[in-house]
């Protein structure tokens, strides 16, 4: 028996080493914008762009080695999108906190303390194995919706309006005109089961765009990898004894803490990775992955570091194992050295993937019980709240809430657990009195 073979159960879970490698490049193409993106936003605060992007790429690779060793699962992990805005805007460039980015990086590590400590203590396996199956499918559902409203953004199919919050873009400009064509390629590689659709989709629309000179070759394929120097432990604890501190330390905790089980919930659940009981099977190495990554992140200088929903596409392309997480690492520690190819591939050749993937993830809703409203309503609150609020959180705090309160009105106490009562409470008092 090979290495790979006794590591990762890909007999019995029914894949190849094939298919898996092409999940992980999958999946690393849809959520490899992540190593642009976050420094882009990140060094706002005055973090150098380089050693932040470096920090990016080293943090998601330790993270999803991790996930892959500790839970074998097909789900890939990076600094959180959402998390950085808010540690940029919301604390560091946010005159009323008064707080460095080397205090705020301190708060990041102190959350990722806790979420090692309450994942040792199974807290947080209890909390996503005490979810109901129905709103696991809807919060499945609702990340698909999410990342197809995403994709459609990226693709300019959908755009801001000042009166309706959004329309519909113009079908004129290239960009978009090369998304859609890349959508129905994709859409077809998908119906005719060829292995890769969406990578290879994603590499025609690049391809394209690169022969209407849309796309430049960089001048370097391969470049050497930033110093973390400048923010490597640069952690600033001097405020510690103040609330102020520990309001960012809770909400950086609590933001995390259902994205990430809202996450796994759903890729979970859309991959056949739960139980006859409908719990996760491994979720206490999952959620140990992703709070010592976190805790990694803030150190080298990054983040929270987070479950990506983008995983979804490499599952939609067979992933099954923690091999697919490897090979997204693999790729991500690459980047360092490969940043100026990584950075070529344009927003709208992933935009269609991201579309491919919500609808992939939305299949769920056919298991969802249409004939119990108590059942059905919660579920289908989580799934448009997401995308309407831009928030996993917030879907998952609505369906929770939704679901317990109409237990309790229609006398059905006993389908609601302590967890779920607590959680419901703890939302409340959340969105009316912190």
């Amino acid at each position: 028996m090979s290495f790979l073979e006794k590591q990762f159960k890909l007999t019995e879970k029914r894949t190849t080493v094939k298919t898996e490698i092409w999940a992980g490049i999958t999946t690393f193409m849809t959520m490899a914008y992540i190593i642009f993106v976050n420094p882009d936003i990140i060094s706002k605060t005055g973090m150098p762009f380089d050693a932040v992007m470096a920090a990016t790429c080293l943090s998601a690779a330790v993270s999803c080695f991790m996930m892959a060793f500790m839970a074998n699962y097909p789900i890939a992990l990076a600094s959180g999108m959402g998390l950085n805005a808010f540690f940029t805007f919301s604390v560091v460039l946010n005159p009323a906190m008064g707080t460095t980015w080397q205090m705020a990086l301190a708060a990041v590590f102190i959350e990722g303390f806790l979420f090692v400590a309450l994942t040792l203590t199974r807290l947080r396996e209890t909390v996503a194995n005490s979810i109901p199956r129905s709103l696991k499918l809807g919060i499945a559902s609702g990340i698909g919706l999410f990342i197809a409203f995403v994709g459609f953004q990226n693709a300019g199919i959908i755009v801001n309006d000042p009166v309706t919050l959004v329309k519909m873009g113009s079908f004129r400009e290239t960009t978009t005109i090369l998304a859609l064509t890349g959508l129905v390629l994709m859409g077809a590689l998908q119906s005719l089961r060829i292995t890769g659709g969406i990578l290879l989709g994603i590499f025609a629309v690049t391809g394209a765009g690169f022969a209407l000179g849309m796309v430049q070759m960089p001048d370097f394929l391969v470049s050497s990898p930033p110093s973390l120097a400048p923010i490597f432990l640069q952690f600033d604890f001097s405020k510690i004894g103040d609330l102020s501190f520990w309001v960012i330390v809770f909400t950086f905790f609590f933001v995390d803490f259902f994205d990430t089980i809202g996450t796994l919930v759903g890729l979970c659940a859309r991959s056949g990775l739960l139980d006859e009981k409908g719990r996760i099977a491994q979720a206490k190495g999952a959620l140990m992955a992703d709070a010592v990554g976190t805790v990694v992140g803030a150190t080298l200088g990054t983040t929270t570091v987070t479950s990506y929903i983008e995983s979804a596409s490499g599952i939609a392309q067979g992933g099954r194992t923690g091999l697919t997480a490897v090979v997204t690492g693999i790729l991500f520690f690459a980047a360092l050295f490969f940043s100026p190819l990584v950075k070529m591939i344009p927003s709208y050749a992933t935009a269609p993937a991201l579309v491919i993937v919500g609808i992939y993830m939305m299949a769920g809703l056919r298991d969802i019980d249409y004939d119990d409203w108590t059942e059905l309503i919660p579920a289908i609150l989580a799934l448009f709240v997401m995308p309407l609020a831009y928030s996993i959180s917030k879907g998952i705090e609505f369906g929770i809430v939704s679901y317990v309160l109409l237990k309790v009105f229609t006398g059905r106490y006993k389908d609601v657990s302590f967890v779920m009562a607590g959680l419901s409470v703890l939302f409340i008092v959340k969105e009316y009195f912190i």
